[in-house]
């Protein structure tokens, strides 16, 4: 099973509009409008800074220099977690199944698992530093699955954008598209424990 972190792991809407809507405020520029806000929040922070700030050079320039300025911690208190998240990789992990994270996220992922105390429920994370090219190119699932020799066609990506999809898709795994139904999948869940009826004996 293997998992995008911003929509399924957390609801990070606000976290990641506050972010990003500093970053306006102290480069002087208008909020994030919508489009913004839903690119920001399924894709890597260079290219989140480049689509809000790349019609000028120097003001990215800027954005980018802010960011390895800024304390990332602040913001993680605005992540909340899915409900019955936890139960549902506890299940997994004690039946045996692989549980890793596929993120678009770079260096604030290692906070996140320590703040939430993840580290004994997954077997491996990818973020976006780990791989030259990041979802929805399928490197980073690819990795994932070349380290624990996983069959693709036992494997989920349970992921609620167009690219964790497009990801999963390029990968040749399943996927499961979490609280969107907006987006093509194998499945639809709205719980994750809706997951386990996966495990049960008629499936």
């Amino acid at each position: 099973m293997i998992y995008d972190c911003d929509g399924v792991l957390f609801d990070s809407l606000e976290s990641n509009s506050k972010f990003y809507n500093d970053f306006c405020i102290r480069l002087g520029r208008p909020p994030l409008t919508d489009e913004e806000l839903n690119f920001v929040h399924t894709h890597t922070v260079f290219e989140a800074l480049h689509f809000i700030f790349g019609h000028a050079s120097q003001m990215e320039k800027a954005a980018l220099d802010l960011w390895k300025q800024i304390d990332i911690s602040e913001y993680l208190s605005y992540l909340k977690m899915e409900p019955r998240l936890l139960p549902t990789l506890k299940f997994l992990k004690e039946r045996g199944i692989i549980r890793a994270i596929c993120t678009s996220r770079s260096t604030t992922m290692k906070l996140i698992m320590e703040r939430f105390h993840l580290w004994p429920y997954f077997d491996a994370i990818v973020t976006a530093l780990d791989v030259k090219n990041p979802k929805p190119h399928p490197e980073s699932i690819n990795k994932i699955i070349e380290a624990f020799h996983l069959d693709r066609g036992k494997t989920i990506m349970v992921g609620d954008s167009p690219v964790d999809q497009q990801a999963a898709e390029s990968a040749g795994i399943f996927f499961a598209a979490y609280k969107n139904k907006e987006i093509g999948g194998d499945f639809f869940i709205d719980d994750h424990l809706a997951l386990l009826d996966l495990f049960s004996p008629e499936k």
